[in-house]
């Protein structure tokens, strides 16, 4: 732990420190215009909106129903395997007063 700590320190002393890219340099007269891809191109300009993808509620239910069918069926087999081999079984409340 003391080496791996030793190193750290070493290393961090020998390394300069990283510049962020969106800060200004030193050179006058070179200035960096924060530009986020995802929003603007490499002109600055905005880009176009992206298009929709429509029926998005149907797709989600379409993944979603059979994965939660799935879910139950390895659940209610995995509870008759419970019971079967008498690990879990639920008990029967005659409360037929």
């Amino acid at each position: 732990m003391a080496s791996a700590l030793g190193r750290l320190v070493r290393l961090s002393i020998l390394r300069p420190p990283r510049r962020s890219p969106l800060t200004p340099s030193s050179v006058p007269g070179n200035t960096v215009t924060a530009c986020r891809t995802a929003v603007c191109s490499s002109s600055g300009a905005m880009l176009p909106k992206p298009r929709k993808t429509p029926f998005g509620l149907i797709r989600i239910a379409l993944i979603v129903v059979p994965f939660l069918y799935v879910g139950t069926q390895i659940s209610k087999n995995f509870a008759a395997l419970l019971e079967e081999h008498d690990i879990f079984v639920p008990e029967d409340d005659d409360d037929d007063d």
